[in-house]
């Protein structure tokens, strides 16, 4: 488990299936994934399996469910995942709509980062973005990263932005 001031970071399980459900079936909260919102919980749940769980099991990292200390609720994720495609590490997050703009994708970013550097000795972290999405490319140079080229993941997912530090 990783902690900042506001928050605890830790695996998600299926028991955080609804939480993530939530977060990943409002519209909003996915317009520049390139994933189509979640349609029931059972496809949330799902994606646990298939993603964070499996990632979890076979690369020992992936992305932590973000718990808000005050309240104990799922309200985001944030955290390390090995993009094949490019054969890098990358740092990513996501936050409900009512907790965008209150700094919390830096200040968990930056811990998970930490972490990745220290613990894992990693020696370079990537961040991937459309380039639609200036808010989440403020978080990124935020983290001290620069943009480098632009990388295709997926016939689906192409022009991202790769940042790196």
């Amino acid at each position: 488990m990783i902690e900042t001031a506001r928050l605890r970071l830790r695996k998600f399980t299926l028991d955080d299936a609804p939480g993530f459900y939530a977060l990943s079936a409002d519209p909003e909260v996915v317009r520049y994934t390139g994933q189509a919102p979640f349609s029931s919980l059972a496809e949330a749940t799902r994606a646990l399996e298939d993603k964070p769980l499996r990632d979890y099991r076979e690369r020992g990292f992936d992305r932590l469910a973000c718990i808000e200390k005050t309240t104990g609720n799922l309200i985001g994720f944030c955290g390390l995942k090995f993009v094949p495609e490019i054969d890098e590490v990358d740092v990513g997050y996501r936050f409900l709509p009512a907790y965008w703009g209150r700094g919390l994708a830096t200040e968990s970013a930056q811990a998970v980062m930490a972490c990745g550097r220290g613990e894992m000795g990693l020696r370079r972290i990537v961040g991937l973005v459309q380039p639609e999405n200036t808010g989440s490319a403020r978080v990124l140079e935020k983290l001290g990263m620069r943009f480098e080229r632009e990388v295709d993941l997926t016939p689906e997912e192409t022009g991202l932005h790769l940042y790196a530090r």
